[in-house]
């Protein structure tokens, strides 16, 4: 049943999006590896839709303007449910992820989400921009302090994380070099508020007040000058290792899991080569997004089969993906909002990272109580024959009125997504098989009834492997 070809684009959909249906995977094959990938990185350009924001806000309306932190975390997973665009939104949760921001401190929802939709609508464009945008947002000025931070009393936590988390990566400046970003910030801040009462939160917006902002010279990164913001940050562009620290976080997140980011400094890449070419990419596109990912997406080293299933996927791509696969909330329906929350209890509480050095990942995800949440998840979802992604992988596999106990569990790693699984573990899937008897479809109700019933046992018993815990 299955081909390489198959094998690769679901690959492919696992990293750039959240999975994909086998239906989707042979109409992309069809359609061509590179072509999809030009799809997925301007989908603009093929046609393909943004979410309708009205249908949602119709069957959703707290995810509009989110009162309480719950609501605007299902906003964003929402997106990630039904977008027709999974890089748009992959790439989304990847800045979020980068670039981490809590609810825990900004209470207020409706302004993560601008950040979020930020993220979404300028992602995939060109990283200085980003940059930018990310020191006028108000969410990130008020979670890293900059509205306390003045002409005669700079406050250092954002110049400190642009360079420590957002850009440079440590080892790469000076405490001095912290200080005079720092200084260079002041003055952008946060227009004043209106009270919340009665009528409810006013948006927060950016101001720059050049009263309260330090003009004097400034030495940064070995350059002297009067410099404002926007200079720090067309300065850090010009180190090497800001290209360096951007690929390896994009290798970690779409090719194979990295160690944590602390640990960058005194843990080598695991593929040098491969992160230095993605830094290559992204200095020569001027640190162009699509550019970048369009190389990463079609070289050898992300194609190559040693990094399929090396990434642990993190608790959204476990719901969004396993949701997305049993063909749940095609329409708008109720229960967005428990999703959201069993992402949280997997451990990723979506717009709320626990700190500004955000989630970790890889291994860091499992734990024994994470472990048995996740499991239990997918087990229940690949369990119900009524969703239709389930529906069709039983309708796939009786269309062959008898199967071997090999073929039950062939077909079913290769219609969750050509899952490769250990020999060992195969052997089992196929000694639990055998043990139930002969595996045959039959016409009666209740001979198709037992059918799917055996088909659901050995789909749950894959989703508790240790394997489909890997993207």
């Amino acid at each position: 049943m299955g081909s390489k070809n198959i094998a690769l684009m679901a690959h492919l959909m696992r990293r750039a999006g959240f999975g994909a249906s086998y239906e989707e995977l042979e109409a992309r094959v069809a359609k061509g590896y590179e072509d999809t990938v030009e799809e997925l990185l301007d989908p603009e350009r093929h046609g393909v839709p943004p979410l309708d924001t009205f249908l949602m806000y119709r069957y959703h309306p707290m995810n509009e303007i989110p009162g309480a932190p719950p609501y605007g975390s299902m906003n964003f997973m929402y997106y990630m449910l039904t977008t027709q665009r999974p890089l748009e939104e992959k790439l989304t949760l990847f800045w979020h992820m980068v670039f981490a921001t809590g609810n825990s401190k900004i209470d207020n929802p409706t302004e993560m989400n601008r950040q979020i939709n930020m993220f979404r609508e300028h992602g995939l464009g060109n990283y200085r921009d980003l940059l930018m945008r990310l020191a006028k947002d108000p969410a990130m000025i008020f979670w890293l302090d900059n509205n306390m931070s003045h002409k005669h009393a700079p406050n250092e936590n954002w110049g400190r994380e642009l360079l420590e988390l957002f850009s440079l990566g440590q080892g790469n400046y000076t405490e001095d070099d912290v200080k005079m970003a720092s200084r260079a910030f002041t003055g952008w801040t946060i227009k004043p508020k209106l009270p919340r009462a009665p009528y409810g939160r006013f948006l927060w917006q950016f101001e720059y007040r050049p009263e309260d902002h330090d003009d004097g010279e400034k030495e940064f990164l070995g350059q002297r000058g009067n410099f404002n913001g926007e200079d720090i940050i067309h300065i850090i562009l010009q180190q090497p290792a800001t290209a360096r620290f951007i690929a390896r976080h994009l290798y970690s997140f779409f090719v194979a899991d990295e160690v944590q980011v602390p640990s960058w400094n005194d843990v080598a890449p695991r593929d040098p080569e491969a992160v230095q070419a993605i830094a290559d990419t992204f200095t020569k596109s001027d640190f162009d997004m699509k550019s970048t990912l369009r190389f990463l997406f079609n070289s050898e080293f992300f194609k190559d089969e040693k990094v399929w299933f090396a990434k642990v996927k993190n608790p959204a791509e476990v719901v969004a993906g396993t949701t997305r696969l049993v063909g749940d909330f095609q329409e708008p329906k109720p229960g967005v909002m428990l999703l959201t929350l069993e992402a949280g209890y997997q451990g990723q509480e979506l717009i709320n990272p626990p700190s500004v050095e955000g989630w970790h990942t890889g291994s860091e995800w499992v734990d024994t109580g994470a472990l048995v949440r996740r499991v239990n998840f997918v087990a229940e979802m690949l369990g119900d024959a009524s969703k239709p992604g389930v529906q069709s992988i039983i309708n796939k596999l009786g269309s062959k009125d008898a199967l071997s106990p090999e073929e039950v569990v062939d077909g079913c790693l290769e219609l969750l997504g050509a899952i490769r699984v250990e020999d060992g573990t195969r052997q089992q899937l196929i000694d639990h098989v055998k043990a139930g008897g002969e595996v045959k479809r039959g016409s009666s109700e209740e001979q198709v009834r037992a059918f799917s019933q055996r088909v659901t046992e050995v789909l749950q018993l894959i989703a508790a492997t240790r394997e489909y815990q890997f993207a």
